[in-house]
């Protein structure tokens, strides 16, 4: 067909048409950095440490890592990078990036706050989802003893949640009935106001009752439109199986499945808690296990597409030119309203501008929230960059090829 469009993820005169020269070469100074595993790892231990202290390093890490991979401190910070973003066809996935606050105090403000983001998002045109962790309203040792609870219980996940709730003190029972409201009020706003809820995985010891919840949200909010996502992480051994019975439990309560399929963000945490308390490894033995189960989850979702909405977080080049062309396969529109692909921001810029240059619809996972609040998550970006093979090279190697461009048009 003709006006099949070319998506070629090596293109990058789109991939960093939102960028000046200066941040061009900003972004290569990080990436160069993120080269070295040794800084990384200093960087890591020492960046919190240096804010929890008080040390002036907000101003360094305010105009490197975060302005890299944060959209602000607050939403009116990010209003400017939404808009830049909307220009090139670029929508964005709202994340406020606080992570671990304890105490029933937070949890309330925490909801406080996600419903002040979704009537933000709503006013927006490029903003169609928002991010949430499930552990930014309830207590994490809760959350740990429900899931140790339901793994002790026979039968399938809303069985044994079910089963669980019957272990639980009262106190713990009204304990995690105020989490419950707390989702439920979040997950309601979003279902008024047109905006997509894209719940975290977290990991694997307190996964089985965030499970339980997210399908209860979506047997509740996604009848007649999607407004519920659950992740799904692929490096995990369990999470095809599951995405297949989270599609049987939509057919069954008739409700439309919201999969984010995900590679994973846990990995080496995952694997030492493993060995620390003796059981099996959760995590695939290799990368070519977790990127064959990834591309299978994504072939099984656009096989579903009357009762699933496929949200496909990749960095994975292949795994986002398979989408396009199962959907160009069955002669489905490359923006077809139940398929969304999304990067992380600050990274491959090849994949979501082409792609978004093609029609697709593509979205940036865009952090905000005060530095000292959001360091973990740049801490995490730093490690993937490093641990991820061939991750910061690629970045590299396609930011110092549209440097060299832009010098070859520059000289003509």
């Amino acid at each position: 067909m003709s006006d099949t469009p070319v998506i070629s993820f090596d293109n990058t005169e789109l991939a960093f048409q939102y960028k000046s020269d200066k941040d061009l070469k900003k972004a290569k100074f990080l990436y160069s950095l993120m080269g070295k595993p040794w800084i990384v790892k200093m960087g890591v231990k020492l960046a919190p440490w240096s804010l929890n202290v008080g040390l002036p390093v907000k101003g360094l890490i305010r105009n490197t890592i975060f302005r890299q991979f944060v959209g602000g401190e607050t939403l009116e910070q990010i209003a400017p990078v939404a808009q830049l973003l909307a220009k090139y066809n670029v929508q964005i996935i709202l994340d406020y990036g606080v992570e671990g606050k304890e105490g029933e105090e937070n949890f309330d403000h925490a909801q406080e706050v996600f419903i002040k983001v979704i009537n933000y998002a709503a006013t927006q045109p490029n903003i169609p989802f928002m991010g949430v962790k499930i552990t930014g309203f309830a207590r994490f040792a809760l959350l740990e003893k429900m899931n140790e609870l339901m793994q002790q219980q026979q039968g399938s996940l809303m069985k044994k949640y079910l089963l669980m709730l019957d272990l639980l003190s009262t106190e713990e029972k009204e304990e995690w009935h105020r989490v419950r409201n707390r989702v439920m009020r979040v997950c309601d706003a979003a279902s008024k106001n047109g905006i997509g809820v894209s719940i975290d995985a977290e990991e694997t010891w307190i996964t089985e009752p965030l499970d339980a919840l997210t399908i209860m949200m979506m047997e509740t909010f996604n009848k007649e439109k999607v407004v519920v996502y659950n992740t799904t992480q692929h490096y995990r051994t369990d999470r095809q199986q599951f995405l297949k019975d989270s599609y049987e439990a939509a057919v069954e309560r008739n409700f439309i499945l919201g999969a984010k399929l995900v590679r994973g963000a846990y990995m080496e945490k995952e694997r030492e808690r493993a060995v620390e308390k003796g059981y099996p490894s959760p995590i695939m033995p290799d990368k070519e296990s977790s990127d064959r189960d990834y591309d299978e989850s994504v072939k099984f979702c656009i096989d579903h597409i009357d009762r699933v909405a496929l949200l496909l977080a990749s960095h994975n080049e292949e795994s986002n030119m398979l989408a396009v062309k199962l959907l160009q396969e069955k002669g489905l529109p490359l923006n077809h309203p139940r398929v969304h692909w999304s990067q992380l921001y600050g990274m491959s810029d090849n994949i979501t501008f082409n792609l978004a240059h093609a029609g697709c619809n593509v979205s940036k996972y865009l952090p905000f929230g005060p530095i000292k609040d959001v360091i973990k998550y740049l801490m995490r970006r730093a490690q993937e960059n490093t641990s991820v093979k061939g991750q910061t090279g690629r970045e590299l190697s396609l930011i110092n090829k549209e440097i060299e461009r832009r010098k070859g048009n520059s000289k003509m």
